[in-house]
């Protein structure tokens, strides 16, 4: 669940920036590391597309074993493309601009690899489940995104990206993707909604 550890000013603090706060020790260090070796940030947020591809080709194959041991392992990649470039001294906005987008792909193929495998079982409920799952993931970062392009806050959330993932590693490492599905098809577009209506709430405050 994604809370408020403390605010900063107005600007609220989840969950998520908690984690990354509280790994800095870990992260700034293979950051670091990363840099010297001569890899960019753009390269690693790539190297997590390609995880994520990877994780969905054994997905699609029915071993969810692997597929969630690949996302478990791929998973820091997130934080350390933003980590890297911060100790560059070269945070851009267009590199902030690819690493979202590159998150939604990378979500979405790992919903693509799912999909296929319940298709080709012809379980047309479960199929249904991950394209409901899907729809609230997209949903979750789209609100988010288009409230704060019109300044708004929308960091709530019940299953933001951060407990998405734990969900997805928990249920695919403990062979339960049908249990998972259920949980993210119906709380991440709760979480949908609840930022809606955050939003709602503070845009009805400037009338």
């Amino acid at each position: 669940m994604e809370f408020y550890v403390k605010k900063l000013g107005k600007k609220r603090v989840s969950f998520t920036d908690w984690l990354r706060r509280f790994f800095k020790w870990l992260i700034d260090p293979i950051g670091g590391f990363l840099n010297r070796i001569g890899l960019t940030p753009n390269a690693v947020t790539m190297l997590g597309l390609i995880g994520s591809v990877a994780a969905a080709f054994f997905l699609a194959q029915g071993n969810m074993l692997w597929g969630g041991i690949i996302v478990l392992v791929m998973w820091p990649v997130d934080a350390l493309d933003g980590t890297m470039a911060r100790l560059r001294g070269e945070p851009t906005e267009f590199g902030g601009f690819v690493d979202s987008v590159t998150d939604r792909y990378s979500e979405l193929v790992i919903f693509a690899g799912l999909l296929y495998y319940f298709l080709g079982l012809g379980n047309i409920l479960v199929a249904m489940l991950v394209f409901a799952a899907t729809a609230g993931s997209i949903l979750v970062s789209y609100t988010r995104s288009r409230a704060e392009a019109l300044g708004f806050d929308a960091k709530v959330g019940i299953l933001t990206r951060v407990e998405r993932y734990l969900v997805l590693v928990v249920g695919l490492i403990f062979n339960r993707p049908i249990m998972m599905m259920w949980v993210m098809a119906i709380f991440a577009n709760i979480t949908a909604l609840q930022r809606i209506w955050y939003v709602r709430q503070q845009a009805h405050k400037h009338f």
